[in-house]
């Protein structure tokens, strides 16, 4: 990474808002991001809640300003894993490669990885990118596409140089 990119880390869990779970998720992501090269300047626990999803959301990217938010749970099928439909309404759209991706080598673990509904998408010049609650699954996630971050971010951020590999 070129310049200080700024990344946000929100786990999404019910037990870990109330001190109930260790949020172990949420520090392999942090420790992974620093060691790629990019500045954590938010982290978060909070619960299943759909509305407080969005918000956290929201105000990471339109008031904080940061570059990149990678969450953390709430990505499954039960009825309060409901990350995905918080993401829909907050980003302007879809980044479907980085989840096909993450869900295609998931899949050469496990068959649960058919039914992750993880999401990644773009809100004004932001990338976020939902990961599985599990710490296996987000380490597991992440490195997937960590490779394409650096050319993600700096396009998002306004380069316009040629994509030839």
């Amino acid at each position: 990474m070129q310049k200080e990119i700024r990344a946000g880390v929100l786990t999404i869990s019910d037990k870990g808002a109330k001190g109930l779970r260790e949020d172990e998720s949420g520090e392999i992501i942090l420790q992974m991001l620093e060691d790629f090269g990019l500045t954590v300047v938010k982290r978060e626990i909070i619960p299943d809640d759909r509305q407080q999803i969005a918000d956290t959301l929201i105000m990471w990217v339109d008031k904080d300003g940061l570059a990149l938010i990678i969450t953390s749970g709430g990505t499954g099928l039960s009825s309060t894993d409901v990350t995905p439909q918080a993401m829909e309404q907050v980003i302007d759209y879809q980044v479907p490669g980085l989840a096909e991706a993450m869900r295609a080598a998931s899949l050469k673990k496990t068959p649960h990885a058919m039914i992750s509904r993880a999401m990644a998408g773009v809100r004004d010049s932001s990338l976020i990118i939902n990961l599985p609650g599990s710490p296996r699954g987000a380490e597991e996630n992440l490195s997937v596409v960590l490779p394409a971050l650096d050319h993600g971010l700096s396009k998002l951020a306004g380069d316009t140089t040629d994509c030839a590999v």
